[in-house]
């Protein structure tokens, strides 16, 4: 509860500071330093997210090559006469 009223908080934040005081009456002015933000920062994340893809992927190649040798392994055993 305390998670959805701190994210209405910052949501009506982030909505009047972007708000000119002259075309609505309120605000703060900060739409063009906002966007200026957004173009400068959406590459940055664009590669961070980008090698966080990376990573998650070559660990999901282990993961499948790992569980190709447990199964080897598993049939191995399993053929085994006792």
């Amino acid at each position: 509860m305390v998670a959805l009223i701190v994210g209405i908080v910052l949501i009506a934040f982030t909505a009047f500071a972007a708000c000119s005081p002259e075309s609505v009456g309120f605000g703060l002015g900060w739409g063009k330093e906002i966007v200026q933000f957004l173009k400068g920062g959406l590459p940055v994340l664009a590669a961070f997210i980008g090698l966080v893809a990376i990573f998650i992927g070559i660990a999901d190649l282990k993961d499948k090559k790992e569980a190709k040798k447990e199964e080897k392994a598993a049939k191995a055993v399993g053929n085994t006469p006792e």
